[in-house]
């Protein structure tokens, strides 16, 4: 296994649901958390507890991935105890509405895809020539079965799911004769604030989106991303796809 202890891990998107529970999952490793979101306030109210948790150290980041400027002077500018950073989990992403392609609103299409898809090439062309330089890093992907199939009124996320797939392939490839490691996680549903996002703060309708069925937890899908980055150096996984026993695909669940 690869020892996580001390390591510097960067979480975008850390301030709720998976990237706070990879904060905490790699807090227990004894890792040090450099965390990013744009929601300041939260990260820091999360640092005394991760700390307790077991991280060596905490630095917490205001940061808008969709804003290339500011990921590259963030990186740039970081002191240099947190500037070797070992593992990315590029984390930040949303969804947003459930409308035909027809009726979709520009400015939800426009923030899915400078969030999921260009977000993430920002924060990797900033972080990744530093892992090739120093011969060491590991670069995880937040997908999801959005990625694999494509569902009505979801056009748009999925599409950026399914791009983000290529540029996690891509990027493998493009590393080939590097030890730096890339991984897709790919999750089903997930009970965050995911859904209440993609329905602008609509709690009620979020909530039914989980009704009848277990659906995944933030929990389960840190863990997979722990598992992925603690294998021998040598072991690259290049995709998880998970989802609960009552999903099959983006399609398909079991609604009680």
């Amino acid at each position: 296994m690869t020892r996580l202890k001390d390591s510097v891990v960067f979480i975008t998107g850390a301030s709720a649901g998976i990237g706070e529970a990879c904060a905490r999952a790699f807090a227990a490793e004894g890792a040090r958390l450099l965390l990013a979101a744009r929601r300041l306030d939260r990260l820091q109210a999360l640092e005394p507890d991760l700390r307790k948790a077991g991280a060596a150290d905490v630095h917490s980041l205001a940061l808008d991935v969709r804003n290339s400027s500011a990921v590259e002077s963030a990186i740039s500018s970081l002191p240099g105890n947190w500037s070797s950073i070992n593992i990315l989990v590029n984390n930040a992403g949303l969804s947003r509405g459930l409308d035909k392609l027809h009726n979709g609103k520009l400015q939800d299409w426009e923030e899915m895809i400078d969030t999921n898809i260009k977000g993430v090439l920002y924060v990797t062309r900033a972080v990744v020539p530093g892992m090739v330089a120093r011969g060491r890093g590991h670069v995880v992907n937040l997908g999801s079965t959005a990625g694999e199939i494509t569902y009505p009124g979801g056009g748009v996320y999925c599409a950026t799911k399914a791009g983000l797939k290529a540029l996690n392939d891509g990027l493998r490839m493009d590393l080939l004769g590097t030890p730096v490691r890339v991984t897709s996680v790919d999750p089903g549903m997930v009970e965050t604030e995911f859904s209440e996002v993609r329905f602008h703060g609509d709690r009620d309708r979020a909530a039914k989106v989980y009704q009848g069925l277990t659906p995944l937890t933030a929990n389960d899908v840190a863990d997979a991303i722990l598992w992925a980055v603690s294998r021998p150096a040598h072991v690259n996984i290049a995709h998880i796809l998970l989802t609960s026993v009552d999903q099959a695909n983006s399609l398909l669940f079991n609604r009680k």
